[in-house]
């Protein structure tokens, strides 16, 4: 996806709002491992992402890092999008899990989107509807979900019998610490569940 045109929502605006959105947006291209925006911040831009992956994590009381979603190509960030246009603090961190390329939208321009063309507003609403309900998913497992569940359902994510992520990485990904997902992994193991490998987990 290189292209305004080929985001969900662009095929149909009319071509005068897709003429508008064009010309007010600006292409940005930022390397991996870059802070987007921090929790707490007021966003002033949207971000259409265009390629590569974002991480949106945040820190509860304790400090630990809870990671909220992983925002995709062709992808409007939720967290960003509420921020922006209510012009509150954003609930979470946006970090680049890669070289990401993207467009930034200011407020005023989604605003005068969302006012103008009903099927803007709409795509907009409907990406609040799936991940409130994702997160919504999270906190039932956070809350009711024993650990090994969750890093079972964490591993198959991947969609690969053979996930590379380090202790540490799984830890911050499920708000834990490393010695916890350290025991757990090794219990999953005696089960015949997963294999061990440096930097890898194997589904089996």
């Amino acid at each position: 996806m290189h292209s305004l045109d080929d985001f969900p929502f662009a095929h149909c605006l009319r071509p005068s709002e897709l003429s508008y959105l064009k010309e007010h947006a600006k292409k940005i291209s930022v390397p991996k491992d870059t802070i987007l925006f921090y929790q707490e911040d007021i966003c002033q831009d949207i971000l259409l992402l265009s390629q590569g992956e974002i991480e949106l994590y945040m820190y509860g009381d304790n400090e630990k890092k809870i990671s909220l979603y992983a925002l995709k190509e062709g992808e409007q960030c939720v967290i960003n999008t509420s921020s922006t246009i209510s012009q509150t603090p954003a609930i979470g961190t946006a970090q680049t899990l890669s070289d990401v390329e993207g467009w930034l939208i200011s407020e005023t321009v989604v605003k005068h989107l969302m006012h103008q063309s009903p099927t803007y507003l709409n795509y907009v609403f409907s990406l609040f509807t799936i991940k409130l309900d994702a997160l919504a998913t999270l906190i039932q497992d956070i809350k009711f979900k024993k650990l090994d569940s969750r890093i079972l359902t964490w591993l198959k994510n991947h969609h690969t019998t053979l996930v590379q992520a380090t202790h540490e990485e799984i830890a911050e990904a499920l708000g834990t610490s490393r010695v916890v997902i350290s025991r757990v992994l090794k219990d999953l193991e005696r089960q015949g569940l997963i294999k061990l490998h440096r930097k890898e987990i194997e589904l089996l």
